[in-house]
Order: structure tokens, then C-alpha cells, then sequence
């Protein structure tokens, strides 16, 4: 298995139709034979698990095995006490209610420069949350923050059950061995 550390504006697949070229795990992967186990958002970063056994792939992304992933989230303004209890319990989405999570204001994380960089207001603070959800709805931890009022700026999975993004760098990778 591979554990990729997917930079911001990559697809999350091996090749791209669209008539203006854009990078995508081809250009930073040479391995063949390995997919994507889930997905992350063009406009996300962080931790993507890449395999070639179609057994490993269902129990990562397969939404009954409920495998927690935790986020760094960048949110616009100071995130109040009251609304990190709100994406505790749950958030109400228009798609239902999304399942508890575990959410805690955090420092800002050690991490490289975005590029290109977050916009930033001067007069608007941000704040830094970890988010873990056991869900994977489409785009839900910036639907998550912004239905509590904080939108999500910057967004980089740090973490996919036992899985760490630990040291690796925007596009590198390291294989690992499974656990039998």
C-alpha cells in the first residue's frame, strides 16, 4: 500500500479528459497497478491511500466500515466553543444528519505553504480545528463547517484509521506493508 500525500489542485485519479490539462496521480506516482482508496477534493490536501488489492480498497472507503479520518481544518474566523459542540454532535446537512465527530480547536499545524495561498482578510481572524469524522459524504467537513458558521479555508487529511500523513512532504509517497 502507498500512503500519498496528495498536494492542493491534483485530481485524485490517474488520467484527465478535460480539455485543459491537470495534474493528476500520474504525474507523481509511477507505481501501476494502484488506485485510490476514496477520494480527497481537488481543492483538498493530505493523506490519500493508494492500493492494488481490491479487498484493502473496500474496507477504506466502503462507508459500513465507518474508518475514522481525521482533518486539519482551516476555518474563517474564531471558532467558538459552542460550534465545535455543534460539529460534535452532529451537523444537520441537506442530505440528513451527519454522524457524531470529534472536533477540537488545535494550534496551527507545522505544515508547507499552500500553493497558490488561502486568501487571507486582514480583519477576519482563522482558526485551526481537527476534525475526525467516520462518514465520507461528498464534501462534507466543509459542509460541516460552514453550516456552523466557519468556512473552511484550508483543508489537509491528516490521518485515515491507523494511517498518519506524518512526514511526507506535498507529492511524495512511501509504500507500507499491511498488517496479516
Amino acid at each position: 500500500m502507498l500512503l500519498f500525500n496528495k498536494p492542493y489542485d491534483v485530481l485524485c485519479q490517474f488520467t484527465d479528459n478535460s480539455a485543459t490539462p491537470r495534474q493528476t496521480l500520474a504525474d507523481f506516482i509511477p507505481i501501476p497497478d494502484v488506485y485510490a482508496a476514496g477520494r480527497l477534493d481537488r481543492d483538498s490536501e493530505g493523506l490519500l491511500l493508494l492500493t492494488n488489492c481490491g479487498k484493502t480498497q473496500h474496507l477504506i472507503s466502503d462507508p459500513k466500515h465507518k474508518m475514522a479520518k481525521t482533518y486539519w481544518v482551516q476555518v474563517e474566523g474564531d471558532i467558538s466553543a459552542e460550534a465545535l459542540a455543534q460539529l460534535s454532535s452532529g451537523v444537520m446537512l441537506n442530505d440528513g444528519m451527519t454522524a457524531p465527530a470529534q472536533a477540537c480547536r488545535i494550534a496551527p499545524p507545522a505544515i508547507w505553504p499552500r500553493n497558490p495561498p488561502i486568501r487571507q482578510r486582514a480583519n477576519i481572524p482563522v482558526s485551526w480545528i481537527s476534525l475526525t469524522i467516520t462518514e465520507g459524504r461528498n464534501r462534507q467537513v466543509r459542509r460541516m463547517t460552514a453550516a456552523v458558521g466557519f468556512p473552511t479555508l484550508r483543508l489537509i487529511r491528516a490521518q485515515i484509521g491507523q494511517w498518519q500523513l506524518d512526514e511526507l512532504a506535498p507529492g511524495e509517497y512511501k509504500t507500507v506493508q499491511l498488517a496479516r
